[in-house]
């Protein structure tokens, strides 16, 4: 299921002195099974922009079309449950979200919610348990009793038990290590690579190179670009003009000297594939 935004815009606090635009006249088309990253300095809209794809936040001006679910300032919010069974975010910091008694019971909820059985919910927890890298022995401890980074794996858990069609992602690993970033990452790309869609808030351009093949640029509110990432990376004076950095194998090749790159490399394979390419010439 593609997702389709029309001339979509969203104000804060309207018709108050602290009227402030969040969104502004943003249309773009999302393909199914895509694995789109939207950056932009902070106070760009990213956070504001990902909020509209669950109907958190409904648009002030202009319409999307998501999961078969056209979403319009007029939208109610009583038909809205359908639309979140398909579609899921995981908030920044997600472990804050937190409730249950046991960790199982914390993963269960969210397919319970869904009309999972009691028995099909539990076995669903049990499996992203240990698909978040967490041993079984640790579903029948309190959530509150885990370290930070085994709180963060439970809540990415308890969002993915029900495996809805799209799933959004904003800094979801925000001050994690980088051993436990990559897993999640990898996870998440392992999960579009069954046929979901991701749609990923990140500061992190490594993360950009390594997972999205598709790119949204938010600036002030407007979207600036939407392209894959070779095409968003190429131009190193527009980067800087909008405040946007490199991948870290980017940034590397402008160090080398007597080195010719027919474009940016993006990744450390690209990088390497480009320096014995050199090598050899």
């Amino acid at each position: 299921m593609s997702i389709k935004f029309e001339k979509v815009g969203y104000t804060y606090s309207p018709g108050s002195p602290l009227e402030k635009k969040g969104l502004d006249n943003i249309s773009f088309e999302l393909k199914e099974g895509s694995f789109t990253a939207i950056i932009g300095h902070t106070g760009s809209g990213k956070s504001t922009l990902m909020q509209h794809f669950n109907a958190l936040l409904k648009p002030t001006e202009g319409q999307i079309e998501i999961a078969g679910t056209t979403i319009t300032p007029e939208t109610s919010n009583k038909n809205l449950k359908q639309l979140r069974k398909h579609v899921s975010l995981v908030f920044q910091f997600p472990e804050s979200q937190l409730f249950e008694n046991t960790v199982l019971d914390d993963i269960a909820f969210g397919p319970k919610n869904f009309g999972f059985s009691e028995e099909e919910a539990k076995e669903s927890a049990r499996s992203w348990l240990n698909k978040v890298g967490l041993p079984d022995e640790i579903g029948e401890r309190s959530p509150f009793e885990l370290s930070g980074g085994q709180m963060r794996r439970v809540a990415i858990a308890g969002v993915m038990a029900y495996e809805p069609d799209i799933l959004c992602l904003d800094e979801p690993a925000a001050g994690l290590d980088p051993r436990a970033r990559k897993q999640m990452m990898n996870l998440f790309s392992e999960y579009q690579k069954a046929g979901h869609t991701i749609i990923l808030v990140t500061h992190n351009m490594d993360d950009v190179a390594n997972y999205a093949d598709d790119v949204l640029v938010l600036e002030h509110g407007k979207l600036l670009m939407h392209d894959c990432p070779d095409q968003v990376f190429k131009n190193r004076a527009w980067l800087e003009e909008h405040h946007l950095e490199e991948p870290k194998a980017s940034l590397f090749a402008t160090q080398l000297e007597n080195f010719t790159f027919a474009k940016p490399p993006l990744t450390k394979h690209d990088l390497v594939k480009e320096i014995e390419k050199n090598l050899k010439e």
